[in-house]
Parts: C-alpha cells; structure tokens; sequence
C-alpha cells in the first residue's frame, strides 16, 4: 500500500531564492538515489514566508529514509543544503510530518465511487 507523505520544513528568509536556484539543478546522483530509494511522485512546495511544504508517495517512509541516509550522495547534500534551513539543522533530521485528514479518492471509494466521476 502506498504512504502519502506531507512534511513541513521553513527556510531562512535570506536564502529562499538560492534555495529555489539549487533546487531547479539538482545533482543527477542526487535525483537518482532518490527514484532508487522509493521515493516517488516527490515535489517541494516553498511559501514567501520560508515555509516548505514537501509531498511524497512510497510503500515505505522509514525504509525511504533509511535508504537515502545510507548513501553518501545523501551526506553530502544534507550538509551542503543545512545552512538554508533555521536552526542550520540537517533537514532529513527535522520533518515536521503532517497527518492526512482528507483525501477525495479514498472518501469516493467508500462511498462506492471512482475518482474519475
């Protein structure tokens, strides 16, 4: 069964905008240990506030995250990408995990529905 995984993370004012250029090339090794360590459909969502909304689907969170924590691609981002964040923390170590409380094609299915009506 697949997670949908929504976590929240926020970004220093000042770096938002290096933030957002470093994120438009990420390191090919980079988005290829991501695919191979499950995380799939991922996107980042960054507010003018500094508020980072991440979005992921995998069949296993802690087994996503144990994955990218054993490569070393993974290190080497984490450090580099540390100082964007407030608290100048490693951002793997500090996702704020949100609890789905809705999701349309579940609901539909209860009801007997298809998403695609």
């Amino acid at each position: 069964m697949t997670q949908r995984v929504c976590f929240t993370l926020r970004v220093r004012p000042e770096r938002m905008a290096e933030y957002r250029e470093r994120h438009a090339a990420v390191w090919p090794d980079m988005l290829r240990a991501l695919a191979d360590t499950g995380w799939t459909n991922y996107s980042l969502f960054l507010a003018d506030d500094g508020l980072l909304v991440g979005y992921l689907e995998t069949e296993d969170f802690a087994a996503a995250q144990a994955g990218m924590a054993a490569t070393e691609v993974n290190a080497r981002w984490q450090a580099d990408m540390a100082p964007f964040f407030e608290g100048g923390a490693k951002a793997d170590d500090n996702f704020n995990v949100l609890p789905e409380v809705f999701n349309l094609a579940t609901q539909l299915a209860s009801h007997g529905e298809g998403a695609g009506r």
